[in-house]
Order: structure tokens, then sequence, then C-alpha cells
């Protein structure tokens, strides 16, 4: 038995078999996530990956389907975390993902340099907001703004964490795109595979999925577009299969 606070619910997890906490006033995951989880390299048997801005949870407990490795999933706050912590129990994953509560730029002192295989983050998205925006949900506001860490402390962080050809993915707003490219160099990520994430087709992109190599050679693949929805509102079948494992 789990067990849930105020306005907790406990969601099936999209197709994967499993569930998660979430809440309406303090986190729900976003289909953001979802791409990012499907989109980064994923060791298939062993290896030591890590997920920052990992907020309830979304991200590693959709990784262990992919991965045999060790997955450790960090969040700052205390409530987020403590959602995240009890949605691994729920599932049974305990061996295989940790969750620490804490701040990403003390990650690489805390936990050591050049360690990981893969680094994964779907951090705050925007600048820092006001006072008064923050105290009208803080969860919220310090989910997607730059209030405990910003750009540069996340791509930083991830190179430092990652070994010598280790693979970091983010994904982003396409408006960002040189600041991230510009920081992944800056950090000895060379930037591999772009994918644009378009609402729908004849539409601006409104999110990108960019992974580097830690010491990579130059050499960016831009993947094919994914959009997401039809005309008619409903998801395309691309979509529907990232998802749900069916385009049905």
């Amino acid at each position: 038995m789990i067990k849930l606070y105020e306005d907790e619910r406990l969601d099936y997890l999209l197709n994967e078999n499993m569930r998660i906490i979430q809440s309406p006033s303090v986190f729900a995951f976003s289909l953001d996530a979802v791409l990012l989880a499907k989109f980064a390299y994923m060791p298939i048997q062993k290896g030591n990956i890590i997920d920052l801005c990992t907020g309830n949870g979304v991200i590693p407990l959709l990784l262990s389907k992919r991965t045999k490795g060790k997955i450790i999933g960090v969040e700052i706050q205390d409530r987020l975390y403590d959602m995240a912590k009890r949605s691994v129990q729920y599932n049974g994953l305990d061996e295989q993902i940790e969750l620490i509560h804490g701040d990403i730029k003390e990650m690489p002192k805390q936990l050591g340099y050049s360690k990981y295989d893969v680094v994964t983050c779907n951090p705050p998205y925007f600048p820092t907001v006001s006072e008064e925006e923050i105290n009208k949900n803080r969860y919220l506001a310090i989910a997607r703004h730059e209030i405990y860490c910003t750009l540069d402390d996340v791509i930083r962080v991830s190179s430092q964490l990652l070994k010598q050809g280790g693979k970091a993915a983010f994904v982003h707003r396409p408006g960002r795109l040189l600041d991230i490219v510009t920081l992944m160099r800056q950090y000895r990520l060379e930037p591999k595979r772009l994918r644009f994430v378009y609402p729908k087709l004849g539409k601006e992109a409104n999110t990108i999925l960019i992974e580097g190599i830690k010491d990579g050679s130059p050499d960016l693949k831009i993947l094919p577009p994914l959009i997401v929805y039809r005309d008619d509102d409903e998801y395309t079948d691309e979509v529907k299969q990232l998802l749900y494992g069916t385009s049905e």
C-alpha cells in the first residue's frame, strides 16, 4: 500500500505497466519528459545513468524499461523527491533506481567526476521570474524557471559527471538552441543528434531534443521532424507509438 497526500493521485504510466504519483498543484509530467526518455541513448545491459532535475521520477521510471543499468534521479524539491521515491517503491524498482534529494550543482563533488555513461535532463526552461510569481506556486515555478539551476549549470554538471565518450541528452525550447549548442561545446559535449518537435504540421517547432557526446568529433545529425498532433487534434501515429506502444 502506498500513501497519497493532499491532491496526489496514482496514474498509470503510459503503456509501461507502471504507476506514478502525480499532483496538479505540485507536479505532473509533460510530453517533453516522455519524448526525452524515448530519445536518449540507453545502454541495454549495464551502465550508470543519471537524470538531473528528475521531478516526480518519470524519466528514471521510463528509462528502467529500456536498460538494466543503474539509474540515479536528482531532485532539489523535497516534495517532488518524496513523490518520486514513493513511485519507485510502488513499482518495486528500489534495486535499480536511486533517488537523491539535492542540488545538481553538488552532484559531481558528491557522486564523483567522469563516472556516468548517460546523463539526461529536462531542465527549467525559462529565466527566473518575480518573487510574486514564485509565491503563487513555488513547486511549479521552480520546475519551470531557472531559480535553482541555469542552463549553464545543467550542461556544465552533465559534462562533469560524464565519462569520456558518455552521452548527454536534453529537451528544451528552440529559442535556446544556440545557447545550448554554445554551452555544450564550451563544456566538451559535442552535439551529435538533434530533433525538432512540432505541435502540428505547418506550425513552428516548440520543442527540441538534443544529444551530445563528451569529447566527441563534430558530426551533427538532424533527425526527421516529430509532429505531435494531426489536424483533428489526435496524436500522430508516431506519438501514439511512443506513448502507448501502438498506433491504434
